[in-house]
């Protein structure tokens, strides 16, 4: 990863999860980073854990938080190489009828609003040099997702956004990619299914059955193949991708089979 030492990377909700495990590698690779995240006692805990690492307290779906945070990055690095779109929340689990519109606002605002604040900040920072953007996506970004309306809109939006900025910012070098993995391991996948196993009146071993018989591999994927990607698509060899959306699932075959026989 001997590109990655010295890149200026900006990354949100960046102090637990995928995030905050994006962080810790890219940093001892030898790259500035800087993160932001809601939470902050995650935060604190965090810094002490990892000093190399800049902490900023912001929620990426109030736009005078982020502008400031922002503010504050252009203070520390002047401009910026990478901005990784990473803020995102699961949202509620039910069929449509059963979902509350404060959930479902809530959703947007952060996976779509909190994309759009973040990026609409981070551009006059890498027009200097070009750089990279990527979102993080889902295979939700590309199936439907029985359950999950509000954020399979959001992660399907975040394919246009992408799209339509690589469009107006190729002229600046500035390249837009989403990264869309199937289920990660971890604390997070692990709060969906208990919620989607609570909201079917079953349990949470068949629910999860249920989404590994979703892929052709039978898997859910690791966080070090997210971390992968990023460094691919950060790399010289990657100068030329952009608009794309990358999968890394396994091959997700569909996510509708849970409304059949699997549980």
């Amino acid at each position: 990863m001997d590109h990655i030492k010295d890149l200026k990377i900006v990354i949100t909700a960046g102090a637990s999860g995928i995030g905050s495990e994006v962080a810790i590698a890219l940093s001892e690779a030898g790259a500035q980073v800087a993160i932001c995240d809601l939470n902050k006692s995650l935060l604190e805990s965090f810094s002490k854990n990892n000093p190399l690492i800049s902490v900023y307290h912001a929620d990426v779906s109030n736009e005078s938080e982020v502008q400031s945070f922002f503010r504050e990055i252009k203070d520390k690095f002047n401009n910026i190489d990478v901005l990784i779109n990473n803020a995102g929340i699961s949202g509620p689990s039910g069929k449509l009828e059963d979902i509350n519109f404060h959930e479902w606002k809530e959703t947007l605002n952060v996976n779509l609003d909190g994309v759009f604040l973040s990026t609409r900040s981070a551009i006059p920072l890498l027009k200097d040099n070009g750089g990279s953007i990527i979102n993080i996506g889902s295979t939700s970004s590309f199936l439907g997702n029985p359950l999950r309306s509000a954020y399979s809109a959001s992660k399907w939006g975040l394919i246009g956004l992408t799209k339509t900025w690589a469009m107006e910012y190729g002229e600046n070098n500035i390249r837009v990619n989403a990264v869309c993995p199937c289920s990660v391991n971890g604390e997070r996948i692990e709060n969906v299914i208990k919620k989607e196993a609570e909201y079917r009146n079953t349990t949470p071993e068949k629910i999860k059955s249920a989404y590994l018989e979703q892929t052709s591999l039978k898997t859910f994927i690791d966080v070090e193949e997210v971390i992968g990607m990023l460094v691919y698509l950060m790399s010289p060899v990657a100068k030329k991708i952009t608009g794309q959306m990358l999968v890394i699932d396994g091959n997700t075959e569909s996510l509708s089979t849970i409304y059949m026989d699997k549980i």
